[in-house]
């Protein structure tokens, strides 16, 4: 029988055991839910991190059990998981305490300040409020801070990629294209950073020792093999090579065939966000790093939209309590009885116009969301369709920066998430884009992009180039309406872009006069 690769894509919902072929096919799948966090108080998001373990193990032996064969036949595990979620474990590697997963709202006091001329070059090009934002958003910072016993019995501080591959191999060790959050790494260099060295701004404002980090793998290379315990608990065969993947956008990003600049990945998940990938690092916005790509050596930089398409969520939660009765009525999800919503509403939204901006991006610390231009005509299908258009143009603006940066022009994009299931959003987005979209034949994407590094890495293919054309294929394309372009162009040029300025006096006035967001 045909080897088969297993991948392990844990999310901050659930977590997906898939069973992918050589030839990218999703052949089994199991994936189990849990809360996506628990708070014991207002801001607070933690997760216990056996509770991806656990959910993993559940999935597996799911799968085992019902498709004995398959399963047996596993040439080599990938592990693809949330982004900025860290724990902190003992020598054992047991969890010292609850993780912050990254929807956590607390902050740590600052503590780094740059000396001069440091802190005037940094206050001219804007970046001196972002600097201190970014060292009180560190988990790590809050730990020692509030916690000093936890970080002082910590043996290592690591991804939840980092605590599966360990639970799985006994190796404390994981990818490269994983270590994407607050901590202290060189994006640059892709190792850990240097303290010592004056631009090394994650290692000062990020001060985790260098001997609780976990050791670092290049993707592609084996991290470890699935050791007696885990085969214990998971049904895995002792002895299966574990290979370095990445982070979930990372794996997406490759998993819709995005190999070089000539393209771009869409992802229309819970965060919104157009990357690429590019031989070269560059910075899509001043100061803001280009991730580590699962291709080994190269880049994906990227723009991102924290609250992305979990409007859709808050939209339905708010708004849609029609639809959604409807949709239980007729068996479907609710999301797609919204999709009629869009049907209803002509491109455009008779001049209704989104700024997404209802979680701040660290470029506009203090931006808040708008809708403006509301007329007497406008009703709920307006509504819906303005939220979905104003992600577009939010991260049409990603791209564009990604563009003017990296000097690089993008002939198509790929799309994925759950929001790019809806034909409707896809071919608004082409329209916003002015560009060719393209969808794969399974929406599982982050699987699929880690399944492919892990047939590269287990010699089933001798590049990542081949195993991407053997297992990627595009099932649907969406075209541009030349009309609807025009239309956006306009919307997008004259209303959407001039937004944030005229808004930007108010959002301060705001936020001095209610303390929020905070600054």
């Amino acid at each position: 029988m045909q080897k088969t690769i297993l991948s392990i894509d844990c999310g901050t919902q659930s977590t997906r055991a898939i069973i992918f072929s050589v030839k990218g096919e999703v052949l089994d799948k199991e994936q189990v839910f849990y809360e996506p966090y628990f708070s014991l108080q207002p801001g607070w998001a933690e997760q216990n991190a056996e509770t991806y373990w656990q959910s993993l193990c559940k999935a597996s032996l799911a799968i085992k059990s019902r498709n004995r064969r398959l399963f047996e036949n596993i040439a080599g595990v990938g592990v693809t998981t949330l982004r900025d979620s860290m724990v902190n474990v003992d020598k054992q590697g047991n969890a010292l305490r609850p993780l912050m997963t990254w929807l956590d709202q607390r902050k740590a006091n600052s503590f780094y300040k740059p000396r001069f001329p440091l802190n005037l070059a940094l206050k001219a090009v804007g970046m001196d409020q972002t600097l201190q934002k970014m060292q009180r958003e560190g988990k790590c910072n809050w730990i020692w801070q509030n916690q000093p016993e936890i970080w002082e019995h910590t043996y290592k501080f690591m991804q939840v990629s980092g605590f599966l591959n360990y639970k799985l191999t006994g190796e404390f060790a994981d990818s490269i294209a994983s270590q994407i959050g607050h901590i202290p790494f060189d994006y640059k260099k892709l190792k850990w950073g240097n303290p010592k060295k004056l631009m090394a701004f994650s290692s000062k404002i990020y001060p985790v020792e260098k001997e609780k980090l976990p050791e670092l793998v290049e993707p592609g290379k084996e991290i470890g093999k699935i050791s007696k315990i885990a085969s214990e608990q998971t049904g895995l065969k002792m002895g299966i090579p574990v290979i370095a993947c990445g982070s979930d956008k990372g794996c997406e990003t490759l998993g819709t065939g995005v190999i070089d600049s000539s393209m771009a990945s869409l992802s229309f998940g819970t965060t919104a966000t157009v990357q690429t990938t590019v031989n070269k690092y560059m910075e899509p916005i001043p100061f803001m790093p280009s991730y580590p790509a699962v291709i080994p050596g190269k880049f994906n930089p990227e723009y991102e939209i924290f609250r992305g398409y979990w409007m859709i969520t808050w939209f339905k939660n708010e708004f849609a309590y029609k639809e959604i009765e409807e949709a239980a009525k007729k068996g479907v999800s609710p999301e797609e009885v919204l999709n009629g919503l869009l049907t209803q509403s002509p491109p455009g939204s008779m001049g209704l116009v989104t700024q997404p901006y209802w979680s701040p991006g660290l470029s506009e610390p203090l931006a808040k969301g708008a809708m403006i231009g509301f007329g007497a005509v406008h009703k709920k299908a307006h509504v819906y369709r303005a939220v979905l258009e104003g992600l577009s143009f939010g991260l049409l603006e990603g791209l564009q920066k990604i563009e003017k940066r990296g000097k690089l022009k993008f002939e198509k994009l790929a799309v994925s998430g759950g929001a790019s299931q809806s034909d409707e959003i896809c071919r608004i987005s082409a329209d916003v884009f002015n560009l060719p979209i393209v969808r794969g034949k399974t929406h599982e994407s982050s699987g699929l992009g880690a399944a492919i590094i892990t047939a590269f890495g287990t010699g089933i293919y001798n590049s990542i180039d081949e195993a991407v054309q053997k297992m990627v294929e595009y099932k649907f394309t969406f075209e541009p309406n030349r009309k609807s372009t025009e239309l956006y162009k306009k919307l997008y040029v004259g209303v959407y872009k001039k937004m944030y300025k005229a808004l930007e006096p108010l959002y301060k006035e705001i936020q001095e006069i209610t303390g929020y967001p905070e600054n």
